[in-house]
């Protein structure tokens, strides 16, 4: 909450690939709370580890909560291997062999994912009078002016012009 509102307006440099991984856990029973309560806690950890390591490739996340039952977590890979080496990584191994425990004693709470893998040049984001989020957290911000004041261009689209946004 104390970061500081950036003041204008802002996109993010689309130079290399990122990955998108989202990750969410759905509770469908909610009395049943020693069932769900230990998956919900277990994902700050992992990703806390992940994070402290520069070489996991794992670049930022965030938790959203939706409602009382559903959390999500967007997460920016560098690269699907080093998604892929964290997946089959001794913690989050550990994570899933107890995952699919509880899941499998009453369905309590479900598990899903995406994951999406954006080549370079292929996203864009706009930022204005915000703090940094989303991918302003893993890449570098870059003004937005003239030359890149549209969606379009910042894909690097040659056709007509969209509105601005």
């Amino acid at each position: 909450m104390g970061e500081k509102v950036r003041n204008g307006r802002f996109s993010v440099k689309n130079d290399d690939e990122i990955v998108l991984f989202l990750v969410g856990i759905r509770i469908n029973k909610i009395r049943a709370v020693r069932q769900w309560l230990p998956m919900i806690t277990a994902m700050k950890p992992m990703l806390r580890e992940a994070s402290a390591d520069k070489d996991s490739g794992l670049l930022g996340y965030r938790i959203q909560f939706h409602g009382l039952r559903e959390m999500v977590v967007i997460q920016y890979w560098r690269s699907t291997e080093e998604l892929m080496r964290f997946a089959h990584g001794e913690t989050h191994r550990r994570v899933w062999k107890e995952f699919y425990r509880v899941a499998t004693a009453g369905a309590a709470a479900g598990l899903w994912h995406e994951t999406y893998v954006v080549p370079p040049g292929r996203y864009e984001a706009i930022y204005g009078m915000v703090p940094p989020l989303g991918l302003a957290t893993v890449r570098e911000l870059v003004p937005v002016g003239r030359r890149n004041d549209s969606a379009a261009t910042r894909l690097g689209e040659t056709g007509p012009k969209d509105r601005r946004q």
